[in-house]
Parts: structure tokens; sequence; C-alpha cells
């Protein structure tokens, strides 16, 4: 194995609702395991926020003195080769850096949303792009109360950045840094994180061909049914488009989709059934107004043989190639979405071309067997570095 660790530890906080994220690190962890490695979780989940005092969460978002120390009996029990970090929000907080640096154990951290730079995470405010805080403290969340609507949650986060910059915690704390696309890590250098220590490594799944056998109709959406993801713009695009498009997902828009006659709103699946899904369906369509980091469900789909329509937007320009694996239309246009889902329809040759050479583009990029390439080469590098980047420090 060389110098690939044997030991990982990874750290996650799993989120209310479950999404791409969560996904990711349970996939990540079950691609170690299958490779020979000992993995760790150690998991919070945002559920257990509802029974904690108010003021003990945001102090805990701040700095989680329980989780630190948890964190620091793991690493002594446990003696991991590298901590793998993933999402710290709320109950982790980035104070766990602390304890494994203290261990003289390197950090990784995978960063699949824009938190760092922006409390919301997406760089999103009133359904339209904003980067007021990029390369800032982010006191401006405050004032437009990002972080859910609240300014008084949006302060928590805003202290917590401010804390974690003055301790230096990502600057002192963390080895590499893993981006899921070259767009992301544009918007991270350009925040003040160091280009040198940030590396791109897609998402995956691991899934076998889709048989060509069967017939594919109807348009179709996977997503959580909020604003970011682009249910303002799907609905008004399905009204003009009058297309039959299913949806899978669950959220607050729903009520909003359900008023679209051509919209078929099929509630939550399982992964299993959203793959069936994707086998027979014509096109995905992913009309997020939101910068995505990434968009794992445009490689479900692509694992599938099934061509994306997409905004021009963020790593989604990244990941579709007009022409080739699906369409592009202007990022937030409704009529050029309608008019993308019209033509899709009408040119199902096409679509089947598209869908063989989504798979062959997911089988270079995106399969389990390159990630864990990428992935293990991350953690070599890691462990390998000189001492002094990972040396014993104090505890601030």
């Amino acid at each position: 194995m060389g110098l690939t660790p044997a030991r990982v530890l990874v750290a996650h906080n799993f989120y209310q609702w479950r999404g791409g994220e969560d996904a990711v690190v349970e996939a990540e962890v079950e691609l170690l395991r299958g490779h020979g490695h000992v993995v760790e979780l150690f998991a919070r989940h945002s559920r257990e926020a509802a029974g904690i005092h108010p003021a003990k969460l945001a102090c805990d978002a701040v700095w989680s003195t329980a989780t630190t120390r948890r964190c620091a009996e793991l690493i002594d029990s446990f003696r991991p080769d590298v901590v793998h970090l993933h999402n710290t929000v709320p109950l982790i907080s980035p104070s766990i850096v602390w304890a494994a640096r203290k261990a003289a154990v390197p950090v990784v951290q995978t960063l699949h949303n824009f938190r760092l730079l922006c409390p919301q995470g997406m760089l999103l405010r009133d359904g339209h792009i904003c980067e007021a805080c990029v390369g800032k403290l982010p006191w401006r969340s405050v004032a437009y109360g990002c972080y859910r609507r609240s300014r008084g949650q949006s302060a928590v986060m805003t202290a917590a950045a401010g804390v974690h910059g003055i301790l230096g915690t990502y600057r002192r704390g963390i080895s590499k840094f893993i981006v899921l696309s070259e767009f992301a890590k544009g918007k991270f250098v350009a925040g003040g994180l160091p280009g040198a220590r940030i590396v791109v490594k897609p998402n995956f799944v691991d899934l076998p061909p889709a048989s060509e056998a069967g017939i594919r109709t109807g348009g179709l959406f996977v997503g959580r049914l909020s604003e970011e993801k682009g249910t303002r713009l799907l609905a008004e695009a399905a009204t003009a488009a009058g297309v039959p498009i299913d949806v899978v997902g669950e959220g607050p828009d729903e009520n909003r989709l359900r008023a679209v006659s051509n919209l078929h709103l099929l509630g939550r699946a399982d992964p299993a059934e959203v793959y069936r899904r994707m086998r027979t369906a014509s096109f995905l369509v992913v009309p997020s107004v939101s910068h995505e980091t990434f968009g794992r469900v445009v490689v479900e789909a692509y694992a599938c043989g099934l061509p994306v329509i997409a905004g021009r937007l963020g790593a989604l320009e990244e990941l579709v190639i007009s022409g080739t694996t699906g369409l592009l239309v202007g990022p937030g246009s409704a009529q050029a979405l309608a008019q993308a889902i019209r033509w899709a329809t009408d040119h199902p040759d096409d679509l089947r071309i598209w869908g063989r050479q989504a798979r062959a583009r997911y089988e270079q990029y995106f399969s389990a067997a390159r990630n864990y390439r990428v992935l293990s080469a991350i953690y070599e590098d890691v462990v390998a570095a000189p001492h002094s980047v990972h040396s014993t420090v104090t505890m601030p």
C-alpha cells in the first residue's frame, strides 16, 4: 500500500435534510474500506440540535469543546494516519482541527460548498448570485440574514469565521483542501486560500453501464425542491415547454411545482429508484440558479447514460459539454430552458448519442476507481509531507 494510510478518521456533521454531501461521505467511506483501509466515522447529526439550548448551540458552532474532546479521545485510541474532515456545521465546529493537530495528525478537508467564503454556503442572496463576502469577514451576511434567513444565526457563522481566521485554523491546521471543480478552486483562491494546498477531486458514483434495450421517454429532475436548485425556473420553463417531466425529491417549494400540470411530483426516492428512473428518462434537467461547487446528480446521470440540460453557471459549465453530453443554456432564463427542453424532446436520436458519450465521460473522469487513485494520492502526499507541516501544536 506504500505511503497510503491504512487508518482514516472521517468526521462529518450530517444534515437535517439528507443531501449530496451526506451521500458523498458515505460513498467515500465505503470506497476506502473496499480498498483495505480501516475507517472510523466520527458523525454528528443536525437533528440533534433540536435538543440543545440555542445559546449552547451557538457556542458549539464556533468552538465545540465536547466534540473536540471526543475527537481527541478517538485519535488517541484509533491512531489514524490522517483525519478527513467534511461538514462541521453546526455541532462539530472547526475546533476539531486543533485536536488532530495537537496529536500531529495531518488534516484533509473537503469543501463541499462555499461555507468558508459565505455563511449561507451558496453565494446566493434573494435568488441571485452574491459574492459580497468573498475574501472578507462576512459581516454583510448578518445585515441580510443570509444564513437560514436569520441575523442571529448569521452572526454566529460570522463569529466562527472571525475566530478561526484569527486562530489560523484553516491556514495552519489543514494540510490539503479538496474541492470538487476548477471553478470552486478559483473561488476559494480568490477568497484567500493558498492554491498550492487545494486539490481538485470531483465526486463519483459506482454504477454499471445502463442497458440500451429500453425506451427512454420524458424529462427528469432530481434534487431538493428549494430556491437554489432552480424550482421557480423549472416551473416556468416546464409551463412554457409543455413537456412531461418527472420530479424526484422533496423540499419547501413542493407546492410551487405541484401547481404545474406537466410536472409529476414523485417525492423522495432511494438511490436505486433514482437510478432506475435515470435509465428510462430521455434527459435530466438541472436548473440551479446558484454556483454549484460540483453537481453530483450530473455524474449520476452520466453513469446512467442520461444527457443533461443545465444552466451555464458555476461547475455545471465544466461538467456539461454542450452538444456532446447535453445542452448548456443561458443561466436563469426560463425561455432558454424551455426551448432546450422542447429541442431535446424532438431529437431522441441525438440524445441517445449524447447518452453514450455521457457514459464514456463518466468512465474517464468520475468512476470509483479513478476517484480512489486521486484520493489515495492526496493522503500519501500529506502523510509524506515534512514533519514541520503537521507537527504537534498547542491547543489555542
